[in-house]
């Protein structure tokens, strides 16, 4: 069990504008976990497949991902941006540059982590996701932080 999330909360999606609750914590434990460590900073990303949202008939391939950031430095760092690169089985690669993550640019201080989940609609069967964040030390410094690779695929994840 990856001790990054809370397991004992239940995680909410917010879908064309409605809030559903979509995983309990029991599908959480069973999830696959992608992790990486850039200046003592752990990005921990864990995907799921949303079968009741998505659509075979449309090409709609809706998938839930549950993101956990450790601070392990011994400063606060303020997350300012994101960066996605989507992949899809057969398209083109799309990309996404905004700034905080769920209209947020959370603080997050010395051994302390931040929660969020999101969701990525597909048109195809398989893809994957990448990116990273770009954050800010309380020196101003800025650290390019890395979101590892990880996979989305239809009934598998």
């Amino acid at each position: 069990m990856n001790a990054d999330f809370n397991y004992r909360s239940i995680c909410v999606l917010r879908i064309t504008g409605k809030e559903q609750i979509v995983v309990t914590w029991s599908i959480l434990i069973n999830m696959v976990h992608y992790t990486s460590v850039t200046e003592k900073i752990s990005v921990t990303v864990s995907p799921v497949y949303l079968d009741g949202e998505s659509s075979y008939f449309l090409d709609r391939f809706v998938f839930a991902y549950f993101i956990a950031i450790t601070n392990n430095r011994r400063d606060p760092v303020q997350l300012l941006r994101r960066y996605w690169r989507i992949h899809e089985q057969g398209l083109t690669a799309k990309e996404v540059d905004a700034e905080g993550v769920v209209g947020k640019q959370p603080l997050i201080r010395p051994g302390e982590s931040y929660y969020y989940n999101s969701f990525c609609i597909l048109k195809s069967f398989e893809g994957s996701m990448e990116g990273h964040y770009t954050m800010s030390t309380s020196t101003g410094k800025t650290l390019r932080i890395a979101i590892p690779q990880f996979h989305l695929k239809v009934w598998a994840n």
